[in-house]
């Protein structure tokens, strides 16, 4: 499974941004989607996962009420609409695919999502 994002940028704080990630490859074997992010001196977290067939979602608290994650299967492509943007969701956002049996996993390349204050 190969993964590309896209929709990274630079916003004013309040606004708002959607992020894409392309699948491609054996896409019928991944068992669940999520984006994760990286800010500078800062662990990879979780931000919002969405998982196949069902399409449940989890979402970390501080994205909560904000962010929105949703995945088209005909298109294989999955989305973070982030809304009423902070100065702290200034970081780097990866896509996730955990595929096959094993839940292997697949990143994208990483965008930069930038929030001024």
């Amino acid at each position: 499974v190969q993964l590309v994002e896209s929709g990274g940028g630079l916003v004013q704080a309040g606004g708002s941004l959607r992020l894409s990630c392309a699948a491609s490859g054996s896409t019928f074997r991944i068992n669940a989607m999520g984006w994760y992010r990286q800010a500078p001196g800062k662990q990879r977290e979780l931000v919002a996962s969405i998982t196949s067939g069902s399409h449940s979602t989890n979402y970390a608290d501080s994205v909560k009420g904000r962010f929105i994650i949703s995945r088209d299967s005909a298109k294989n492509t999955m989305y973070l609409q982030m809304n009423r943007l902070k100065p702290e969701d200034t970081a780097v956002y990866y896509c996730n695919a955990a595929f096959g049996i094993l839940a292997r996993n697949s990143w994208g390349q990483g965008t930069q999502v930038t929030v001024s204050s």
